[in-house]
């Protein structure tokens, strides 16, 4: 390499490259952990669910990923509405919908470990989690907007099971305080980084945060990979260190899962698998320089970025908005008491204000309101 020519930016940090282990499975950059995620596009339908259990493992995923829905744990009837195929619905009708017996998951869980591969189910509050954690469930995962759910993640963390947090839409600080949680309970956690918007752009994935995140925090990095691209941001990831990739799966973009028109269908996961197989095999500086040469070398030093954790341009909007607060669960007037049946921790999403951090929950209940608090709307401090 000549003087002023510039120095390959591929990272190896040496707590990426150590091989992890839980329940027998053995995961590291040089063998990543694949996740297929599934998310609720079998629609309740079991037949459904294990066509795409079956299309995954064919597909050479590790792992599959389910979530466990009930719409009073995620948001309020009142966050706004959604539009689909059929027409405009609310977003909680549509989560409503969603709601399963926990049959259904065992039933999941039971035929993808039949498949040889790896359940993993996403819980969204304490009735969820502890459904879940009676199944028993060897890993857990916890979305980007419930990284600042404490008393969720308190609980979690105190079951001992390997967990992955999604750092979307979310802060250095947002990690820290989550990181700590689990750390309290010397709990076995892997960050995934992660871009909160569908379809994420691939120049906004800023892959030389991994060995950051990992460096910071000494623990093992992976992506939740929600581009459109099967293998840029998959492939290159590896080669910055990523122990995980996780990635939305679908039989059809054409199906009527909530996330199946971002999802990658079996051919396009199979291109994935492929990808991150040969970039494991080949090493860093090879799959770097093949991308470069076959993609543009300005487009991979994009999809590197800075290195710096900060919010996607594409997901700045949603911060605070995806992420949970504390929330209205019915009108509550001024100089009311306020019991704790009278407020959740939800989303916000786009129609409601946010209001107090989850970490307040236990604060608020025997406060009176100083101001009349709509049904939804966010709690905040001058409100108490």
């Amino acid at each position: 390499m000549k003087e002023n020519e510039k120095k390959p930016y591929f990272c190896n940090p040496v707590n990426l490259q150590k091989t992890r282990k839980f329940e027998g499975f053995d995961y590291s950059c040089e063998n990543p952990l694949i996740i297929a995620e599934l998310g609720t596009s079998h629609n309740g339908d079991i037949v459904k669910a294990r066509e795409l259990i079956d299309a995954a493992a064919d597909s050479r995923a590790s792992c599959i990923k389910v979530q466990l829905v009930y719409a009073d744990e995620i948001l309020h009837p009142n966050t706004g509405e959604v539009p689909l195929p059929g027409g405009r619905i609310r977003l909680y009708d549509r989560f409503k919908a969603l709601e399963l017996a926990p049959a259904f998951y065992e039933e999941i869980k039971e035929y993808t470990e039949k498949r040889g591969l790896i359940f993993l189910c996403t819980p969204f509050g304490m009735k969820s989690a502890s459904i879940l954690r009676e199944m028993k469930s060897k890993i857990v995962k916890i979305a980007s907007p419930e990284l600042n759910y404490s008393s969720l993640l308190g609980d979690i963390a105190g079951w001992s099971k390997f967990t992955l947090l999604s750092t979307g839409v979310s802060t250095l600080k947002d990690i820290e305080k989550a990181v700590d949680i689990f750390r309290s309970e010397n709990a076995n956690i892997c960050l995934l980084h992660c871009v909160t918007f569908y379809p994420a752009p691939v120049t906004e994935y800023n892959l030389r945060v991994l060995p950051k995140l990992a460096g910071i925090f000494g623990v093992p990095a992976g992506v939740s990979d929600h581009t459109e691209d099967p293998q840029l941001v998959p492939a290159l990831s590896v080669s910055m260190g990523a122990s995980v990739i996780e990635k939305h799966f679908c039989l059809s973009k054409n199906d009527p899962g909530l996330d199946d028109p971002i999802a990658l269908p079996p051919d396009d996961f199979s291109k994935m698998t492929e990808a991150i197989r040969l970039a494991s095999k080949e090493g860093p500086q090879k799959t770097i320089e093949r991308y470069s040469s076959e993609r543009g070398a300005a487009l991979v030093e994009q999809v590197f970025g800075d290195g710096v954790k900060k919010l996607a341009p594409c997901e700045r909007a949603n911060y605070r908005l995806t992420n949970r607060s504390i929330h209205a669960l019915c009108d509550i007037k001024m100089g009311q008491i306020i019991k704790r049946e009278d407020y959740a921790v939800l989303r916000t999403e786009k129609i409601l204000r946010p209001g107090l951090e989850p970490c307040w929950e236990d604060a608020i209940e025997g406060r009176a309101a100083r101001n009349f608090i709509p049904a939804g709307e966010g709690i905040r401090f001058e409100d108490i």
